[in-house]
């Protein structure tokens, strides 16, 4: 029931009650902190989206860095001494020629030296390789571990906010509704005083109207 309600003094002669002015805002000190809390869930959505870009790039890089680990360990085949032969130098070493015993001797313990330097460079390479992806991946896997915690923090405080917000709005709705409550059962009994009034005035009225005629009477 609204205040504008109130049933206005029918008579002429009787002074019209004033209804009470309902204030339209309540105090409540919990109000205040509702602007700075969406704020804040705002800030931390925006900083959720940048570090779950960032996540995805670093997915991306580890997938590359382990795309790059497949390719080298595919290519990394065994090396055999036969197919290190295939050099120049060795291949001009390995003609059938007639030689002597010793340049013969010579000759393999050359190509054997080959082979092994050949094996240990190519081992060398690929080990400092494997080596520096694996440094890379293990950096990356570091970097979306934190971007992860930071992201699962994140989403913890906004749902703590998200609770906080929802309990304060319930408790500014109880509030509002209780204020509401009192000041409906307010105007209903103001309005019960009014309508006492108006029917005593409406009894003072007939009274006065009855003596007057009585007075009319009773004069000469």
């Amino acid at each position: 029931m609204s205040v504008s309600t109130i049933p206005r003094m029918r008579t002429g002669t009787a002074t019209p009650l004033m209804a009470p002015q309902a204030t339209g805002g309540h105090a409540c000190p919990r109000c205040d902190t509702m602007p700075e809390a969406k704020r804040r869930i705002l800030e931390l959505e925006t900083q959720v989206r940048i570090l779950t870009e960032k996540a995805t790039a670093a997915v991306d890089k580890l997938a590359d860095y382990e795309d790059q680990l497949q390719r080298l360990k595919t290519s990394q085949s065994p090396i055999s001494p036969s197919d290190l032969t295939s050099t120049p130098v060795e291949a001009a070493l390995n003609e059938p020629v007639t030689t002597p015993p010793v340049e013969t001797k010579l000759q393999s313990r050359f190509s054997n030296l080959l082979s092994r330097r050949s094996i240990a460079h190519l081992s060398t390479v690929s080990s400092r390789s494997e080596a520096d992806l694996q440094i890379a991946l293990q950096r990356e896997q570091d970097l979306r571990q934190k971007a992860e915690g930071k992201l699962t923090q994140m989403n913890t405080e906004i749902e703590d906010l998200s609770v906080q917000l929802f309990q304060q709005a319930n408790e500014m709705v109880a509030t509002e509704r209780k204020a509401r409550a009192k000041l409906e059962e307010r105007v209903e009994m103001l309005e019960k005083r009014d309508d006492d009034k108006r029917k005593r005035l409406d009894r003072l009225e007939g009274a006065m109207k009855r003596i007057d005629r009585v007075r009319d009477l009773l004069a000469p």
